[in-house]
């Protein structure tokens, strides 16, 4: 039987863990402030601010960090403190057996798919997608910001409601499981216990800052590994920042996405307002059932609820 994570309330621990690139206390000020406006109590580790090179400390104090976060019984929440690189460095090193029992919270993006991967193909344990504190404004107790909204809700109340206009993408509605995470940390996993399963689900994708036919790699390679075959539906967020070559690849992101499962016929939505876009990220919950609509101005509604 699958185990969920239980919805956060007032006087709840959450730890925040740095899983790749090294933070410094300033950027993490924010957040602080932020969760404890909450009512939340912040949980530091012992190697939050460590360097090493690039990495918030060597793989061995992150690896340490993470897993005294997971096994922590007053940890209610595990909140990844940013993305870069380095999550794939320590995810061997995780025993997630009292994670498994007593499941909790996983917070992140971009890199932290890692960590949403291995949990869903492992465990099928939901994990959620959505904005770190590296990404959390210093107003952020006096403004509203949709990222920011989005996290909250979803940890409080389960819950996740988004509606956006689809603008060229198919406009058929769908439900399924959700799964997926940033599109090069996926390629990257392919092959390896992390490797995520596809089958029959909702398969989401985003990414940054990549050439255009970097793209179309890793979308034929989860085409040739069958990640793309068996889906009931793909999700693509904001491909933000792309690239091209001095001779032009000739397609846009979304062409190339599109190429890549012209041969399906489940729906593909473009457009959603998730991935590398600052305030505007909105949260997913991974491991859980989405369900779709679009009404008949081409205005999707996105819907999710934790079945706790």
């Amino acid at each position: 039987m699958i185990r969920y994570p239980e919805l956060l309330k007032a006087g709840d621990g959450v730890a925040i863990v740095a899983t790749a690139r090294k933070i410094s206390e300033a950027e993490l000020a924010p957040s602080i402030q932020l969760f404890e406006s909450w009512g939340l109590r912040v949980m530091l580790p012992k190697n939050i601010y460590a360097e090493c090179d690039q990495f918030a400390g060597t793989d061995e104090q992150r690896a340490a960090d993470l897993q005294w976060a997971l096994d922590n019984e007053d940890v209610k929440a595990v909140i990844c403190a940013r993305g870069g690189y380095g999550t794939v460095r320590i995810i061997d090193k995780i025993d997630f057996t009292k994670f498994a029992q007593s499941p909790k919270w996983v917070v992140g993006y971009s890199d932290v798919t890692v960590l949403h991967s291995h949990i869903h193909t492992l465990l099928g344990i939901p994990t959620l997608h959505a904005t770190m504190p590296l990404n959390i404004p210093s107003d952020s107790t006096e403004k509203r910001y949709p990222s920011i909204e989005a996290l909250r809700e979803a940890l409080f109340e389960g819950k996740v409601s988004e509606r956006w206009d689809v603008g060229n993408g198919m406009r058929e509605t769908g439900c399924g499981v959700l799964v997926g995470g940033n599109l090069s940390i996926l390629y990257s996993l392919c092959g390896s216990t992390s490797d995520i399963n596809t089958e029959g689900k909702i398969l989401f994708i985003e990414d940054l800052d990549e050439y255009l036919y970097h793209i179309d790699r890793m979308m034929q390679n989860l085409k040739r590994t069958g990640k793309l075959k068996g889906l009931k539906g793909l999700l693509v967020g904001r491909m933000s920042d792309m690239h091209d070559n001095t001779i032009p690849f000739g397609k846009t992101a979304e062409e190339i996405v599109l190429d890549a499962v012209k041969d399906y016929g489940y729906p593909v939505w473009f457009n959603a307002p998730m991935g590398h876009i600052g305030t505007e990220n909105r949260a997913l919950i991974l491991g859980e059932e989405v369900n779709i609509t679009c009404d008949e101005n081409g205005m999707l509604t996105l819907s999710q609820m934790l079945h706790v």
